[in-house]
């Protein structure tokens, strides 16, 4: 039975949040299939309004234990984790030339967004182990690097190069919320500059493209160059207003490509305008300024370090997609969280929404 406590303490700000961004996203998603239904879209519609209640349900879940128990599963679910990593790439089912799923009967999902989550409660383990750590240096950091360079790799092999890049952004990101000694920083980022020419040689074809794209646009305007130029041309032709709900030409004559998974954001810009993208991420903004919040609120070290892993979780989700959809980022196949089309990055978005519920949730039970 449930602590009355918890009833009082139940975030509903965080749980309003979720629904109007659910909301948001089965509206766009709605339309971004419209044109399709007759070949599937209505399928994939229906499809996501299903992983959205079973997500709810995952991060309901999620809030009826102690969030102090997975202190003691971290390691065993990063170890299962990288094992799922190890078997996607023997056995895992392969699309469009990459090698990221995995089969269990009817469910097919990516191991790779069960990395995020595990990536952040070891890093959250291993930092609240060591409260007594005044500041970091780079020899003390070992263990972490190699806790992030196992799993990015094997996804990097998948090949799945954004979803690697966006593991170690938000695990960075941790790193340096414990305090890092600034010389250690400096000495990493030029060691990763100089790293820089053996990585862009260690790329695909394909990713170097890409790269070479974002810096030079109108190179192949009907190559590598045609996915982010149509969604450009979609979002400024939304201009202040939009054009209307169902309306967007970019989307209905199908110029705008994977208009409901990576490039979700673009058909909602085209359609609703500079006013419709300001509100959308404004609650993300908020999202990201209430997560911020709990985490400051919580009473022990692995829930404050657990919740800043989750909001980098949603800092980065955002920013990379809506950097890549509107030019200012390389095109890495990065979704916008709650937002594009896919049951895995769903399923696991609201499982580390749950974990952010819990966390507030039981602020009192340290007081």
């Amino acid at each position: 039975m449930l602590d009355r406590r918890l009833i009082q303490n139940f975030d509903w700000v965080l749980l309003l949040l979720l629904l109007l961004l659910a909301g948001i996203s089965i509206l766009n998603l709605y339309s971004a299939t419209y044109a399709i239904r007759d070949v599937g879209g209505s399928r994939i519609f229906m499809k996501q309004f299903y992983w959205f209640l079973i997500g709810f349900s995952v991060c309901l879940v999620m809030i009826t234990f102690n969030y102090y128990y997975l202190e003691r599963l971290a390691y065993p679910a990063y170890f299962f984790t990288v094992a799922l990593l190890i078997i996607v790439l023997l056995v895992g089912k392969a699309m469009s030339g990459s090698q990221r799923w995995l089969t269990l009967g009817p469910l097919v999902f990516q191991p790779s967004e069960l990395a995020k989550i595990s990536m952040v409660l070891v890093l959250a383990k291993f930092f609240s182990d060591r409260g007594d750590v005044v500041e970091y240096r780079l020899r003390d950091l070992w263990q972490p690097f190699i806790l992030i360079l196992i799993p990015c790799g094997l996804i990097l092999k998948e090949p799945d190069l954004g979803t690697a890049l966006f593991v170690g952004m938000v695990s960075f990101s941790m790193i340096l919320l414990v305090k890092v000694n600034r010389k250690s920083i400096l000495i990493f980022v030029g060691v990763c500059v100089m790293a820089a020419p053996v990585i862009w040689f260690g790329m695909k074809d394909y990713q170097q493209r890409r790269i070479l794209t974002f810096l030079q646009p109108d190179t192949e305007p009907l190559g590598a160059g045609y996915h982010i130029n149509q969604s450009k041309i979609a979002i400024g032709s939304g201009q202040f207003w939009g054009k209307g709900y169902l309306k967007g030409t970019q989307t209905r004559l199908h110029f705008l490509p994977e208009q409901h998974t990576d490039f979700a954001f673009s058909v909602f810009a085209e359609e609703w305008g500079l006013a419709g993208v300001t509100v959308l991420l404004l609650l993300y903004l908020f999202l990201v300024l209430w997560g911020l919040y709990i985490a400051k609120g919580s009473k022990d070290r692995f829930g404050a370090i657990l919740a800043a892993g989750i909001v980098a979780i949603v800092f980065w989700q955002v920013v990379i997609n809506v950097g890549m959809v509107t030019g200012l980022l390389p095109v890495v196949g990065i979704p916008l969280l709650l937002f594009s089309y896919g049951g895995s990055s769903l399923i696991s978005t609201m499982a580390a929404m749950g974990l952010l519920m819990n966390i507030s949730m039981r602020r009192f039970m340290f007081q």
